[in-house]
């Protein structure tokens, strides 16, 4: 049974046992919408979609052509000479049966008429003579197969079939799907609704005049991309100062009007870290420390009469990022409904040494990349500091040294974490 992040205190926590925890904040799933089929792209299905016609609805030739009454395998396979019984144009239905040994001209696309099974490609016929007219010659008619060129009813997707699954996230590919079964609207999850701010007098917004004990404010932006490329809204809240007042009034505020809030930085036990004490006197509390690098200090719980589910992440920009990643996007797929899954991985070998400890998870940013044998290869971008944030720039994937791991050597097989798609 896994227990509530409420249930953990302040223990060191490993990844997985943080991921498992924190899943719990979610306690339902958002509600869905309907939306019109044109917006719906990377959005995720409510419901499982099931095909209610055959694509294609009719059997249909795949070339240019005519379409030959055969009727079975080997009847017409020496006939070279075709007489032509009329023809049938794509968005055309012909109900009169072809006669066996004749034929008719079709278009790709076209519904093969009663009668018809196999068609033949235009740059296999000829036209014969004129005292022919009604008539077309199939060249090497011993290389017909019977059913070739032929596309099958229901051989996409049958009726009834499930096309796609609840919780599908909705591709290019299953946009097109969506529109060959007739779908100009779909039921999705609501898009979560995320609050974001970050905290600190010495963070400064971009644009303005940097203080000399100052920081521009990165983890915002970097949290406003995360979160538009995990499906979510954003509610940004700014910079608030090390004032508890303020903090609390945000909180509130956060609260009333998203569905999860995310702050970075403030979540220490640091003199000016206020984030902690607004959190306690507003809604219930979690802090741990997650056995991970980067990263370690993490705040959870849920704030006001919503219950509004918060995570506090930490300052540093790159820990922002690998916390996220972790942590945020597997509950971003909790409110769309989705089971709690864990990370896509894949196996390298790294090119490089990887330094590590044991009883500690450590993220290294990577670039995986394949050899001329197909091997697929990864290593370090370098310095690995969580304030480097140009390490994450470089990298397309983070390289996963678990807690049972002291480093890894050139040549061993490590497991990697894809940031840009998959393979």
């Amino acid at each position: 049974m896994t227990l509530s992040c409420f249930d953990l205190g302040e223990q060191m926590l490993s990844v997985d046992e943080a991921r498992q925890a924190l899943a719990t904040l979610i306690e339902r799933p958002l509600d869905s919408e309907q939306i019109p089929l044109a917006q719906a792209h990377r959005r995720r299905l409510a419901t499982a979609i099931q095909a209610p016609i055959n694509v294609p609805q009719n059997t249909n030739a795949a070339m240019d052509g005519v379409a030959l009454a055969l009727a079975k395998e080997g009847v017409g396979a020496k006939q070279t000479l075709w007489p032509l019984a009329g023809e049938v144009l794509a968005g055309q239905y012909r109900s009169e049966l072809v006669p066996a040994g004749h034929c008719v001209r079709i278009t790709t696309g076209a519904p093969l008429p009663p009668g018809t099974d196999t068609v033949v490609m235009s740059e296999q016929l000829r036209e014969p003579l004129d005292d022919k007219p009604a008539h077309v010659i199939i060249e090497s008619p011993e290389l017909l197969k019977h059913g070739q060129h032929v596309r099958q009813t229901g051989e996409d997707i049958a009726l009834g079939d499930t096309a796609l699954s609840a919780g599908a996230q909705l591709d290019a590919a299953s946009l097109g799907l969506l529109a060959s079964l007739g779908y100009a609207e779909i039921s999705v999850s609501q898009r979560p609704k995320v609050a974001i701010f970050s905290t600190g007098n010495e963070v400064t917004a971009p644009g303005e005049p940097l203080p000399q004990a100052g920081i521009y404010d990165a983890n915002r932006f970097t949290l406003m991309g995360l979160l538009a490329e995990h499906g979510a809204d954003v509610i940004d809240l700014g910079i608030l100062p090390d004032d508890l007042n303020a903090i609390k009034t945000a909180l509130e505020d956060a609260a009333e009007q998203s569905d999860l809030v995310i702050t970075s930085g403030g979540v220490s036990v640091g003199q000016a870290d206020f984030t902690r004490d607004a959190l306690e006197q507003l809604g219930r509390l979690a802090f741990w420390r997650v056995a991970l690098r980067p990263g370690r200090p993490m705040a959870c719980g849920w704030l006001g009469e919503k219950r509004t589910p918060f995570v506090g992440l930490p300052g540093n920009p790159v820990a922002v990022m690998v916390t996220f990643l972790q942590f945020v996007s597997p509950l971003l797929d909790r409110l769309n409904g989705q089971p709690l899954a864990p990370p896509h991985r894949l196996y390298a070998v790294t090119e490089s040494l990887l330094k590590s400890r044991l009883k500690r998870t450590d993220f290294i940013r990577g670039v995986y990349h394949t050899d001329s044998e197909g091997r697929l290869l990864v290593r370090s971008t370098g310095a690995q500091g969580s304030g480097i944030l140009t390490s994450m720039v470089a990298a397309n994937c983070l390289i996963e040294l678990a807690d049972d791991q002291a480093g890894a050597q050139p040549g061993e097989v490590v497991s990697i974490q894809p940031l840009t798609g998959w393979l």
